[in-house]
């Protein structure tokens, strides 16, 4: 390893060994379930990279012959797995409409896995222009490879023993910490329901409607705590958008049905109108923040294009710049496309059409999901390495493509006589979902592969292994994500779509995106989309991108990200204030860090690394717990055919566990800020 903690060209390590492939799958499987359950029930995802990273070197520490390489291997296939998962923004539309009754496993999976190498293909070329030669910052791939450096400098000065440093060790339990009190608090909340999830105060002011309440929910409070005060702020605003002025202003319209409770008809109003000014409003921050990158973007696909037209091997080429070759690449999606022919084939088989329409169908749904996927990849590489991926706008790239797919099926479709029928009309509606999660496969891997390649340069570890393990890992969360949305339909059901009668509501998991975009399909091909919601939805995001553009030519770091507004007020509201909490407490913290810096006469990023690597792994950890433990009471729920297996009290004790919930959740808030305040500095 050179002065810049980098592997030198002319070093061969091993890099992409069985032991690896084996861990980085164990770990796959693990954050593929927390992310596809996190998802479902609060529209969010977290990144996999560091938490893969950390437990990579702890495990792989116990033998001698491993290395930073390796590690970096196992960390790129379990993130790539992890940021697959976002399939789930758009797939469980399907249930929702009545055209799937489940998830089938061979269509769910070659959607996935199909979906998710495409976007390891288009990103390949991108690499040398975008990670070599570019200034882009790229924030988590630069934060994953400063944990690799920093745990295998550490192994180093531990000496020949073979025994962890004290940063492993460290990072490794502060992730099972966290996931511990998070498990149990889970347990206690949503399988013995001693503990509230959430509380909810709702006024009635004259006619109008107000609502104030809060989520106790660790994963959330560990996803915000990861987002930023930034992020925050704008999700509160939308969350006062909408319930501090929205709902008001809709229930003082109209009067309250007789026998219909405050509660049930403001969320209705809503559920039925006021997301979809969030859903305007999130269109508009996606179509702005591709506009603003258009330039280089085109740049992006021009070195696309000029790559696989290049035609060079890998003789004479230095370790470090050793990409898959165009022959492969082009061979590989070749293939790709062949698998999503058939997949689409498979799709359709079973509607009332003709051999003719059917495969014209296809056609048109595997080009459109190729051709705009390809030009999305170049898309959100740039984006996430402008931004970041957590930042990047995967939801508004999914509502454009939900649009854009849903008007070409309509277009065709109409001239064909196929959506002259209600049963045609669902097709269409289904067909539009489907090509959609072709697009958001393609999409989200494209948003995370630049990042692990940027870690791989960094560290010095060989391109084309490193592309052949992100591969690896769209096939492992291919395998992995079929059965846990299925094992999760059945136990919560999602928002709309119960697959039993007598399953509480309350519990269902609200699937926000894939509900959103599922009613924005349904309303272009019925003619009857509440386009005055949407509306208002873009002309308040134009005026607060408006804003966002004057706050950034003035300069400092006062911004206000319009996407974050868009989903506080999409968001329901005990999500997105629990999230405002957890930026909060992120916040907080940043400012007695920055305070103790100052006194101490020390640079705050110096002073603070310790610290905030220990809250990222914390959060993580919160995370990982909550979402696991979901998984697991799915299938004790499943297993049983009840809703409440485990409880230990009934509906009367709600008051005393809304009490408890927030004594807890404050108890681990405070416990968390105490632990990352106290992490040792430098």
């Amino acid at each position: 390893m050179n002065k810049t903690g980098r592997i030198a060209d002319n070093v061969s390590l091993p890099e992409l060994t069985v032991r690896g492939i084996i861990l980085g799958a164990l770990i796959t499987v693990v954050f593929t379930a927390s992310n596809v359950y996190l998802g479902l029930k609060v529209g969010l995802t977290f990144s996999s990279a560091i938490p893969a990273a950390v437990i990579s070197m702890a495990v792989l520490r116990m033998f001698k012959s491993a290395n930073i390489l390796e590690n970096n291997m196992v960390q790129t296939q379990a993130s790539a797995a992890g940021t697959l998962s976002s399939i789930i923004f758009i797939l469980p539309g399907l249930v929702m409409i009545g055209y799937w009754q489940g998830f089938p496993y061979w269509q769910t999976l070659a959607i996935c896995a199909a979906g998710g190498m495409l976007g390891v293909m288009f990103t390949i070329p991108l690499r040398h222009a975008m990670v070599v030669q570019s200034d882009l910052p790229y924030p988590e791939g630069v934060a994953a490879a400063e944990i690799l450096r920093v745990g295998s400098a550490d192994a180093e000065a531990v000496g020949a023993d073979g025994k962890p440093g004290a940063k492993a060790e460290t990072g490794i339990v502060d992730i099972m910490a966290g996931g511990l009190v998070a498990a149990v608090v889970t347990l206690a909340s949503s399988g013995f329901r001693i503990l509230s999830e959430g509380i909810s105060l709702w006024f009635a002011a004259g006619p109008a409607v107000l609502r104030i309440s809060s989520g106790f929910s660790l994963a959330l409070l560990g996803a915000g705590y990861l987002i930023g005060i930034v992020a925050g702020i704008a999700m509160l605003i939308g969350l006062l958008i909408a319930w501090g002025v929205a709902v008001p202003v809709l229930t003082s319209m109209h009067t309250i049905p007789d026998g219909m409770t405050l509660a049930k008809y403001a969320t209705g109003l809503w559920s039925k109108d006021v997301r979809f000014i969030g859903a305007g409003t999130i269109g508009v921050a996606a179509v702005w923040t591709l506009i603003t990158l258009f330039k280089p973007m085109m740049e992006g696909v021009k070195t696309s294009f000029q790559a696989l037209s290049g035609g060079k091997g890998r003789v004479n080429i230095p370790r470090t710049e050793q990409d898959l070759s165009p022959a492969w690449i082009i061979g590989i999606t070749l293939v790709l496309v062949a698998i999503l022919v058939a997949t689409f084939g498979s799709f359709l088989s079973a509607a009332p059409l003709t051999s003719g329409v059917m495969w014209g169908l296809v056609a048109y749904s595997v080009l459109f999901a190729v051709i705009f996927g390809f030009l999305i990849a170049a898309a959100c590489g740039y984006m996430a390495g402008l931004i970041g991926s957590s930042a990047s706008p995967i939801s508004g790239v999914g509502i454009v493509a939900v649009v854009l797919v849903s008007l070409l099926i309509l277009l065709v479709g109409s001239a064909d006589g196929l959506l002259a029928t209600e049963t045609g009309n669902k097709l269409g509606i289904a067909l539009a979902i489907f090509t959609t999660s072709a697009v958001i496969a393609v999409a989200t891997i494209s948003n995370d592969n630049l990042q692990d390649l940027k870690t791989g340069w960094l560290v010095g570890a060989t391109p084309w292994r490193q592309q052949v393990a992100l591969l690896i890992g769209c096939v492992v969360g291919a395998v992995v994500i079929p059965p846990v949305l299925e094992l999760l339909y059945n136990a919560y059901g999602f928002a709309g779509a119960m697959p039993r009668a007598d399953m509480d509501v309350a519990h269902a998991l609200s699937a926000p995106q894939a509900t959103l975009m599922t009613a924005i399909a349904t309303g272009i091909f019925t003619h009857q989309l509440n386009w005055d919601m949407i509306l208002i939805g873009l002309g308040l995001g134009v005026a607060l991108v408006i804003v966002d553009e004057i706050l950034r030519h003035r300069g400092g770091f006062a911004r206000l990200p319009v996407l974050a507004v868009g989903i506080g007020i999409y968001l329901p509201p005990t999500v997105a204030s629990t999230l405002v909490l957890g930026t909060l407490l992120a916040w907080g913290i940043e400012r007695v860090l920055k305070k103790r810096a100052q006194q101490k006469g020390v640079p705050y990023e110096q002073y603070a690394e310790p610290s905030n690597r220990r809250g990222v792994l914390l959060a993580s950890g919160l995370i990982v717990g909550e979402s696991l433990v979901g998984v697991v009471l799915a299938g004790i729920i499943g297993f049983s055919g009840t809703d409440s297996p485990l409880a230990l009290v009934g509906p009367a004790f709600e008051g005393t566990a809304q009490w408890l919930g927030l004594i807890v959740f404050v108890a681990v808030a405070w416990i968390f800020a105490r632990r990352v305040l106290n992490a040792k500095t430098q």
